[in-house]
């Protein structure tokens, strides 16, 4: 009868764990695609540039100034709550810490000088030169998350990580040769290494926000993610505005749309579009993240680097050169390679008898 009773509650352990797993992997699914569709932001931003728009610190703004829509998400979630809560009224609005609450918020700094540098480097490279500069934030990625949330490492992410940074070393030696002729190469050089300086901080950033996880001392749930994810948008959303404030961009708005080649309209619909582009992307980011590791979120923002690619050639009809199409194909054997190496490291996995709970909660 004792030996039963194990048997029954090791079953319920496994059906838990295989409940988890499933409720896990479609939170991954759900933020890989947040990602996804966010990964097409930097086609607006090049549009914003190419036909007229020039006010960098709005171009960095608009990176976090979608916050609102997490603003939404967040009473919807927290009215639920409310609403199915034994304690009714008494359930409380927000997770974060006061500790918690001042490390994000430096975070959100450090995402704001990332957002200056992104859109400084955005006006003045092609689309497809700097998605693919910006793919080297794997390996930032992955060098600080070994550093800082001691991420381990096989031979197929090293593989992964190294061909990658072969990839982008391979464009940069070119990299003079797919400069636009009316721009100086102290202007594409600026653009060049504004964008490396952007996948550096892009990979300390991501093993940040996995380290505030780990060090939150409470269950991690998709709520905390967003209200984490709104601290950062809103003081990244502050340091870029402080920047407008000084450079007078808010005045220059409505000039600048009045003679946007595409019309008025469309310069502000391209600007709300790519805010909330930009939200997806930030919050898919961390929601991956949250339902894996940080070095799974470098990849997966590599990942979407071919799509990209693709559509700047598609719709900016830029040269697609040789250096281009072998770092392409060293980035996709990137990527292959990595997600090779994690489907034999799951099939080679065996389910422990008592698994350990990790201190994190899907809702």
């Amino acid at each position: 009868m004792e030996m039963e009773s194990q048997v029954n509650v090791q079953h319920d352990l496994y059906g838990e764990k295989r409940e988890n797993k499933v409720l896990r992997r479609s939170f991954l699914f759900f933020n890989c695609a947040l990602l996804a569709v966010g990964s097409g932001v930097p086609l607006l931003v090049r549009l914003y540039f190419v036909r007229g728009g020039a006010r960098i610190w709005l171009s960095s703004l608009l990176q976090n100034a979608g916050f609102p829509i997490l603003l939404i998400s967040i009473l919807i979630s927290y009215l639920y709550r409310r609403k199915n809560s034994p304690e009714g009224s008494k359930a409380k609005p927000y997770f974060m810490t006061w500790r918690l609450f001042v490390a994000t918020a430096i975070i959100g700094v450090l995402g704001g000088v990332a957002s200056y540098l992104y859109a400084s480097g955005a006006g003045k490279l092609p689309v497809s030169t700097s998605s693919l500069l910006l793919s080297t934030q794997l390996a930032f990625t992955a060098g600080f998350a070994f550093i800082i949330v001691k991420q381990k490492f096989t031979s197929y992410s090293i593989n992964s990580v190294a061909l990658l940074i072969v990839a982008s070393l391979s464009l940069g030696l070119h990299a003079n040769g797919d400069r636009p002729s009316h721009e100086s190469s102290k202007t594409y050089y600026a653009g060049f290494f504004m964008t490396l300086g952007t996948a550096t901080l892009t990979g300390l950033y991501l093993p940040m926000i996995e380290l505030m996880y780990m060090k939150a001392e409470q269950n991690i749930t998709y709520y905390f993610v967003m209200e984490m994810q709104l601290v950062i948008s809103i003081f990244a959303t502050a340091f870029c505005t402080m920047g407008m404030l000084v450079n007078k961009d808010f005045q220059a708005i409505p000039k600048e749309a009045r003679e946007y080649e595409i019309g008025e309209a469309k310069y502000y619909l391209v600007l709300v579009v790519t805010a909330v582009l930009w939200q997806c992307f930030n919050l898919g980011a961390a929601g991956v993240i949250f339902s894996a590791s940080s070095l799974l979120s470098g990849i997966m923002i590599a990942v979407c680097l071919p799509i990209t690619e693709v559509l700047a050639v598609i719709f900016y009809q830029e040269d697609f050169k040789t250096e281009k199409g072998i770092a392409l194909a060293l980035s996709i054997w990137g990527f292959i390679s990595y997600f090779y190496g994690e489907f034999k490291q799951t099939k080679q996995e065996k389910p422990a008898l008592n698994p350990e709970h990790n201190g994190s909660t899907i809702l």
